[in-house]
């Protein structure tokens, strides 16, 4: 086997497993999916979004993010507000953002703590981590300019 093909299967193998902690994690400190937890984030983030653009910057279909939504409402978490024609614009609540808040220290600290326990310095990890995210950013946007 090739190192890139090997790169990249334990890169896969890498995703996979830190999505499946991070949803253990998260489910039993916060009462909270990690699919819930990156909405929460995302709207903090995009201040303010659409329920498209938070479709668009989660990759799932709008009707996905409309359920979770909805589900979130419920729950306190966000609010849907008017934003011009059948458009709603989200925002996090006090208890919203409070639990996004929490919940980010939680897996922070427990993913640090996994990466420290292996002898891996957790800031240079994340500095690589951005520098890989950098390179596949201008791939990406070299492909659409092909």
């Amino acid at each position: 086997m090739a190192s890139t093909d090997a790169l990249a299967h334990e890169l896969h193998g890498l995703v996979r497993r830190l999505d499946v902690a991070a949803e253990r994690i998260l489910r039993t400190a916060h009462g909270l999916t990690y699919a819930r937890y990156r909405a929460l984030l995302a709207v903090h983030e995009l201040d303010g979004p659409s329920q498209r653009e938070l479709a668009e910057s989660a990759g799932q279909s709008e009707a996905a993010v409309s359920r979770m939504v909805a589900s979130l409402v419920d729950r306190g978490l966000i609010e849907a507000r008017p934003g011009g024609g059948r458009t709603r614009r989200l925002a996090l609540t006090e208890q919203g953002d409070r639990l996004r808040a929490d919940a980010a220290r939680t897996l922070e600290g427990r993913l640090e703590g996994l990466a420290e326990s292996v002898g891996v310095d957790h800031r240079a990890l994340a500095g690589q981590v951005r520098l890989l995210t950098g390179a596949l950013d201008r791939v990406a946007a070299e492909d659409v300019t092909a």
